[in-house]
């Protein structure tokens, strides 16, 4: 495949996941905002949500002012190593960036310095698997700094919240972690979670878990119930919608687990906001997108 083809249909991929929200987490505002009472802050604040997400796809502009930090996940075939997908994925971010796609959002962590282009050291960032066919599939995540700074992790016990290793205990800290994401994390949001696993294992874990779809049920029918357990009582603790009280807090719940040492229990929850942006997309030698991975 051509260099530059690949890079444009990435340039693409960047584009729609700033400006169009996948179709699973726009019926979950809808619903949030058809159980929510009328006249109430909480359904102006999912009114303002829905007609953001309109104007936003309409205009190809970006959903929120931080587009947040760059992640791909990418699979490549034999005809796309390494090197030919870095160097694209690259050129599309900065050309995005130019573009108004993303905003200037990678700032040197030592001199405080912007580069201007979203490249630095770990940004943007990328995860490289092989793949087992031919076709190219590749999946990316913008997650905002607002709903990043309200992840936590804890570790089992914790006395604090009076929570055991065993899965009521991780029940207590999902439930501790939105109480502690109110008003900061631009609810509603979805908890992304991971039941063991070190303190970065999990954490990747967790984020991974966005990939799923808000809509689908976890086969792991233990954690099936937990994540319906959770979204049930973090409904019930009217928060609600950017903090102003109502029924919908979370639009969705998603746990993994990872085996785990025996001196270590940890539970890494990561937060994602409303504008929870993802999409990916199947792309064949030839350079054709066969599939798109989320309707928009």
């Amino acid at each position: 495949m051509d260099a530059k083809v690949l890079q444009n249909q990435l340039l693409e991929l960047i584009r729609r996941t700033s400006a169009e929200l996948p179709s699973d987490v726009v019926r979950a505002i809808d619903k949030g905002l058809r159980r929510e009472e009328k006249g109430t802050a909480a359904a102006y604040a999912l009114k303002v949500i829905l007609d953001n997400i309109v104007m936003a796809k309409d205009k190809s502009q970006p959903l929120c002012q931080d587009t947040g930090t760059i992640i791909c996940y990418a699979d490549l075939p034999p005809w796309c190593d390494e090197t030919t997908f870095g160097k694209a994925y690259e050129k599309a971010v900065v050309e995005a960036t130019r573009k108004g796609y993303l905003r200037q959002n990678s700032v040197d962590s030592i001199t405080g310095r912007n580069s201007g282009n979203n490249l630095g050291p770990g940004s943007p960032q990328y995860h490289l698997h092989l793949a087992k066919g031919r076709a190219l599939t590749v999946r990316m995540m913008l997650k905002g700094g607002g709903c990043e700074n309200v992840g936590v992790q804890y570790s089992l016990p914790d006395t604090r919240l009076g929570a055991g290793r065993d899965l009521e205990g991780v029940r207590k800290c999902l439930l501790d972690a939105v109480v502690q994401a109110q008003v900061k994390g631009c609810g509603p949001g979805v908890l992304g979670v991971c039941i063991g696993g070190d303190r970065g294992s999990g954490y990747v874990a967790a984020k991974e878990e966005f990939f799923r779809e808000l809509d689908d049920t976890n086969p792991d029918t233990r954690l099936a119930k937990l994540e319906r357990q959770i979204m049930k009582e973090g409904n019930s603790l009217g928060i609600g919608p950017m903090g102003f009280g109502g029924a919908t807090t979370l639009l969705g719940v998603k746990i993994t687990h990872r085996n785990r040492l025996p001196a270590s229990f940890y539970v890494s929850v990561s937060y994602m906001c409303w504008a929870f942006r993802r999409n990916g997309f199947v792309l064949t030698e030839g350079g054709k997108v066969s599939r798109w991975l989320y309707d928009s």
